[in-house]
């Protein structure tokens, strides 16, 4: 039986704030309009808590979309829309290394056995943040596809009943006005399996088909997942119990963050850790070559096998 897909691609999975980038991906949009983002921060768990009391049920971690929706209402983050949040992306200062490394890979996977059999890596972004801002920074470039929260700045109208609404913003102005998508921690594990799958490759497969393990697009073997920690667990568990590699970065000379990648370790979450630095030479670039390496040979070893095995013996001279 023909298989579906070849399963040589290497999927390299990131978080992104604290992770490819040292703080929140906020920063520009807060400074631009004069605000600290500690400040917004702590009003956004003040309010957290305020709905709590009133029994109100709120997602903790998606929260923040519609507080910055309540902002652009506010005046706060006038004009705010996403042409400017993909402007915002452009202004991100990414950790060292960055994006050299995923030049880096590309080079090693130019080794001619690993060309033979048409291996290649991906690289995916998959974080609570904003997709736009994600889409405007200088590694959107090579990256396959972005997972994250988007906004929708014309609202599609209903044509129920065709009346005017009080305080209706013209259609002609620009403004985010609704959340379009978004993730949470919990379900960065659907936009796993959806690499797992090709879903956003290839449109004709839902996420919820059935498909046999050798007919996906790319194993979870393949894939290695790169966080900065704890709200990063059930991906680390889901990619690690599948057989995929798990990293988690810390920065460096931070020792609660040390404190929590190392728990993930003893806990079994991840493989290992490192400082956040992907220069060449540091220990977090060269672990995630290696694993990358490592990858590329057993795609090599299961095609290997598997031609070897689909040729019968050769016929011999018999002795009577």
């Amino acid at each position: 039986m023909e298989k579906t897909f070849e399963q040589n691609v290497i999927a390299i999975i990131w978080d992104f704030d604290k992770t490819l980038i040292s703080g929140y991906m906020q920063e520009p949009m807060f400074k631009r309009y004069g605000i600290k983002g500690s400040d917004f921060w702590r009003e956004l768990d003040e309010i957290y808590h305020k709905y709590q009391s009133a029994n109100l049920r709120v997602n903790r971690e998606t929260l923040y979309l519609n507080h910055i929706l309540t902002c652009v209402r506010q005046g706060i983050f006038e004009g705010l829309n996403n042409d400017l949040l993909f402007e915002f992306g452009g202004q991100l200062e990414f950790y060292n290394g960055i994006p050299e490394l995923f030049e880096e890979i590309e080079m090693v996977l130019m080794d001619p056995r690993f060309r033979k059999y048409g291996i290649s890596v991906e690289h995916y972004v998959v974080s609570t943040g904003l997709a736009q801002i994600i889409r405007g920074s200088k590694i959107a470039g090579y990256v396959k596809e972005i997972w994250g929260c988007e906004y929708i700045e014309t609202p599609i109208k209903s044509q129920l009943i065709i009346k005017e609404y009080p305080g209706e913003e013209p259609d002609s102005l620009k403004l985010i006005s609704q959340i379009g998508y978004s993730i949470d921690n919990t379900t960065k594990t659907r936009a796993i399996y959806e690499i797992n799958k090709g879903v956003k490759i290839h449109p004709e497969i839902d996420i919820n088909s059935s498909i046999a393990k050798e007919n996906r697009r790319i194993p979870f073997e393949n894939m290695i997942y790169i966080a900065d920690g704890p709200s990063d667990v059930p991906a680390f568990s889901i990619v690690k119990h599948y057989g995929g590699r798990t990293y988690a970065v810390y920065p460096r000379g931070n020792r609660a963050a040390f404190k929590q990648v190392d728990q993930l370790r003893k806990d079994d979450r991840i493989d290992a850790y490192g400082e956040a630095d992907y220069s060449e030479g540091t220990t977090t670039n060269l672990w995630i070559i290696e694993q990358t390496c490592q990858i590329a040979e057993q795609i090599c070893r299961k095609k290997e096998y598997a031609i070897k095995r689909s040729a019968s013996p050769p016929p011999i001279h018999l002795n009577d």
